[in-house]
């Protein structure tokens, strides 16, 4: 099966083809560094990994770029409030996120260009259009003019008449048109400022983002990425003078992932923000509960689709999260061929064309997932049956294989497992000799103080086995 993507800018699922051959250039939005990131941001990075990490599994090179706007309202204003310089406190918030990235197993972007660092190549884009008609300076700021640009609305698809009517145009406005928005930004006394051909100044928020992805990736990109709430206008005005300034279309596909809601006491959906004291950051998140649960909630929707997040959906995903674990478990017995050898076979076999058929379907976490699980059933059972030796360590390499495709770690909790397990390979062994000496008492309460220390005992046809919680 091709790769289908949805497209927002034709609203259409569409077979994925690249410019050039077996390599994909892929642009993602990054945040704006001026307060700690949440598991909204997160959810957003989790997407666009998964979606690189199947491409690289199918065989593409991805150039994935991710910028940080670190010269913006918020971040002035916060540094503002706190008597800090904002570049300081703009690069505190840069290394927080190099920091979350490695902690939620999200693979490093090619490049993360900075808008402080790209000033030269944003002043020589807003030239470019003023040159061409599409951009104008007034009083030491520069608009783009939106009205030379016949295909405005086509991301969003809303016709400019419709934008035209919701507009106001403010008392002081020195805009031609109330659409059009700025590209550059006159110096206001104690903000950073750039000399410009306009005078000092900073750049306005979307001019920065066309200016990194023409830096690091050229004229025209594969993939542009981000949330669904970039669409208009960020994404839009990212089109329009990108397109404006080089002739050609910007990005083939674009891609959105939903938001993230959070579920109330009440039961009500709600936006996560600070004002309703809902805001769950990914540092409060990973200080309870692992990075693969997060990353299973994001699986577990499609990815354009909103993420309803409680504390019931976290649970779920603990417990997925412990079945998929728990398949990579040894194996009781030692059997290498037979049936149950072929049946094992055959199921992973099958699992893993269902996890690419679903992947292949624009990125179908939830189906991928669904795949897993029958992976996880197939090697369960083969356990179950005796199955052992080379096959079994096999079919647990390529369920291990797969899980990584999806950026999921599996990794097997320690709690001190190097130093206390052949206390509990005694233990289990004492039981299972009070067992045989049918001193059954005895036996079942050496199972509970393992329960409670953590520990799960799992009796089978071929011996007992353990593993912590």
């Amino acid at each position: 099966m091709t790769l289908q993507i949805y497209n927002t800018l034709t609203a259409r699922i569409e077979p994925f083809e690249t410019l050039e051959p077996n390599r994909v250039k892929m642009y993602v939005c990054g945040p704006t560094v001026y307060d700690k990131a949440h598991i909204g941001h997160a959810m957003s990075a989790l997407v666009f990994d998964i979606i690189r990490r199947y491409l690289e599994y199918r065989g593409y090179q991805v150039r994935h770029v991710q910028n940080f706007t670190d010269v913006d309202d918020k971040i002035i204003n916060r540094a503002r409030d706190e008597g800090r310089d904002p570049f300081e406190l703009a690069e505190d918030y840069i290394q927080e996120w190099h920091r979350h990235v490695r902690d939620l197993n999200i693979l490093p972007a090619s490049a993360y260009p900075r808008a402080t660092e790209t000033i030269p190549e944003i002043i020589r884009l807003i030239e470019t259009l003023i040159e061409r008609g599409h951009a104008y300076a007034a009083n030491g700021d520069v608009y783009f003019r939106v009205r030379t640009d016949p295909d405005y609305g086509k991301l969003s698809h809303r016709s400019l008449d419709d934008m035209r009517a919701g507009a106001r145009i403010a008392p002081d406005e020195r805009k031609d048109d109330p659409l059009d928005f700025a590209l550059w930004k006159a110096a206001k006394p104690g903000e950073p400022a750039w000399e410009s051909p306009w005078g000092p100044g900073r750049p306005g928020w979307h001019i920065e983002c066309s200016a990194m992805t023409l830096k690091e990736l050229g004229p025209q990109i594969d993939i542009h990425g981000g949330g669904n709430d970039l669409i208009f206008p960020h994404h839009e005005n990212e089109i329009a003078q990108s397109e404006s300034a080089t002739g050609l279309p910007f990005a083939r596909y674009w891609v959105h992932n939903g938001m993230l809601q959070i579920r109330s006491a009440t039961g009500e959906l709600e936006k996560m923000s600070k004002s309703l004291g809902n805001l769950v950051t990914i540092d409060d998140f990973l200080a309870e509960h692992p990075a693969d649960v997060l990353r299973l909630i994001v699986l577990g929707s499609p990815y354009r689709a909103p993420l309803v997040y409680d504390a019931t959906v976290v649970a779920e995903n603990e417990r997925k999260l412990e079945r998929l674990i728990n398949a990579l478990r040894p194996a009781t017995g030692s059997t290498t061929s037979g049936p149950a050898v072929t049946a094992l076979e055959r199921g992973i076999d099958q699992a893993q064309q269902a996890f690419e058929a679903a992947m292949d379907d624009d990125f179908n976490g939830p189906g991928a997932t669904a795949a897993l699980f029958e992976m996880v059933r197939a090697i369960n059972i083969a356990r179950d049956a005796g199955v052992g030796g080379a096959p079994f360590a096999a079919a647990q390499e390529r369920f291990r294989a797969l899980a990584g495709v999806l950026g999921l770690r599996l990794e097997l909790p320690t709690r001190g497992a190097t130093e206390a397990a052949p206390f509990v390979d005694l233990l289990v062994r004492t039981r299972s000799e009070l067992r045989k000496a049918r001193q059954f008492a005895l036996a079942d309460q050496i199972r509970n103080e393992l329960a409670e220390l953590g520990v799960l005992l799992e009796d089978t046809p071929h011996g007992t086995t353990w593993r912590w919680k």
